[in-house]
């Protein structure tokens, strides 16, 4: 539904990527139809289509610029109020307090200067400064620790209220809280619900929680 978030989870070669390139039509499915507003996407113009969708890959590009250009790289125009407050809703506060010049920092060809989560926060609040109707974040918080995760994501909970979003992750504790869940494999929805209908299951899901509850034990130790 409109203004909701999904989840999908599975493998690495599930289909997960696959799936979600189908909504700003980087594939077109062979049967069947993706539908947005109830209209099937191939009757919309694709970049009038792709204007209303912020897609976050799990490798970021950025240029050889500020901060702020690389953030604003989709919205150009955007005041530095809106810039520095995408920033912040992205979980790049503490970092751009410990860069030499804030968002005038300038960073090296493909973000060189930046590690793989402060490159992931850039491409996710480009995202949001962008406004889009719909959000798809592709395993675009790999990259950051467990708790770097849980701060993003409280801090997105608000950008996302209104907006559907799409989640995609290997992480449980990423999709946790999405009103849907999808598990994938080989290409098909072998489960879907809840966190808590899921675990109920006793399967794919529930199994994938119990050993990462059990690897962040041990990283713990």
């Amino acid at each position: 539904p409109p203004g909701s978030t999904v989840a999908i989870v599975g493998r690495t070669g599930s289909g997960k990527s696959t799936l979600v390139h189908l909504i700003p039509r980087l594939l077109d499915p062979t049967e069947g139809a993706v539908r947005y507003g109830g209209i099937d996407l191939r009757e919309f113009d694709p970049a009038e289509l792709r204007r209303r969708i912020a897609f976050v890959p799990q490798e970021t590009f950025l240029f050889s610029a500020t901060l702020a250009e690389n953030i604003a790289f989709g919205a150009p125009d955007a005041p530095r109020e809106a810039i520095a407050r995408a920033a912040a809703l992205a979980g790049l506060a503490q970092d751009l307090e410990s860069f030499p010049q804030g968002l005038d920092t300038e960073v090296g060809e493909r973000g060189l200067t930046l590690s793989g989560g402060q490159k992931q926060r850039v491409a996710i609040a480009r995202a949001l400064l962008r406004d889009p109707g719909i959000l798809i974040l592709d395993d675009a918080l790999s990259a950051v620790d467990t708790l770097t995760e849980d701060r993003i994501l409280a801090n997105l909970r608000d950008a996302m209220r209104g907006r559907t979003t799409v989640l995609i992750s290997h992480r449980v504790s990423t999709v946790r809280e999405a009103a849907c869940i999808c598990v994938i494999d080989e290409g098909r929805i072998v489960e879907q619900g809840s966190h808590e209908e899921l675990l109920a299951l006793n399967g794919y899901y529930a199994d994938l929680h119990q050993k990462q509850l059990l690897e962040e034990e041990l990283e713990s130790i």
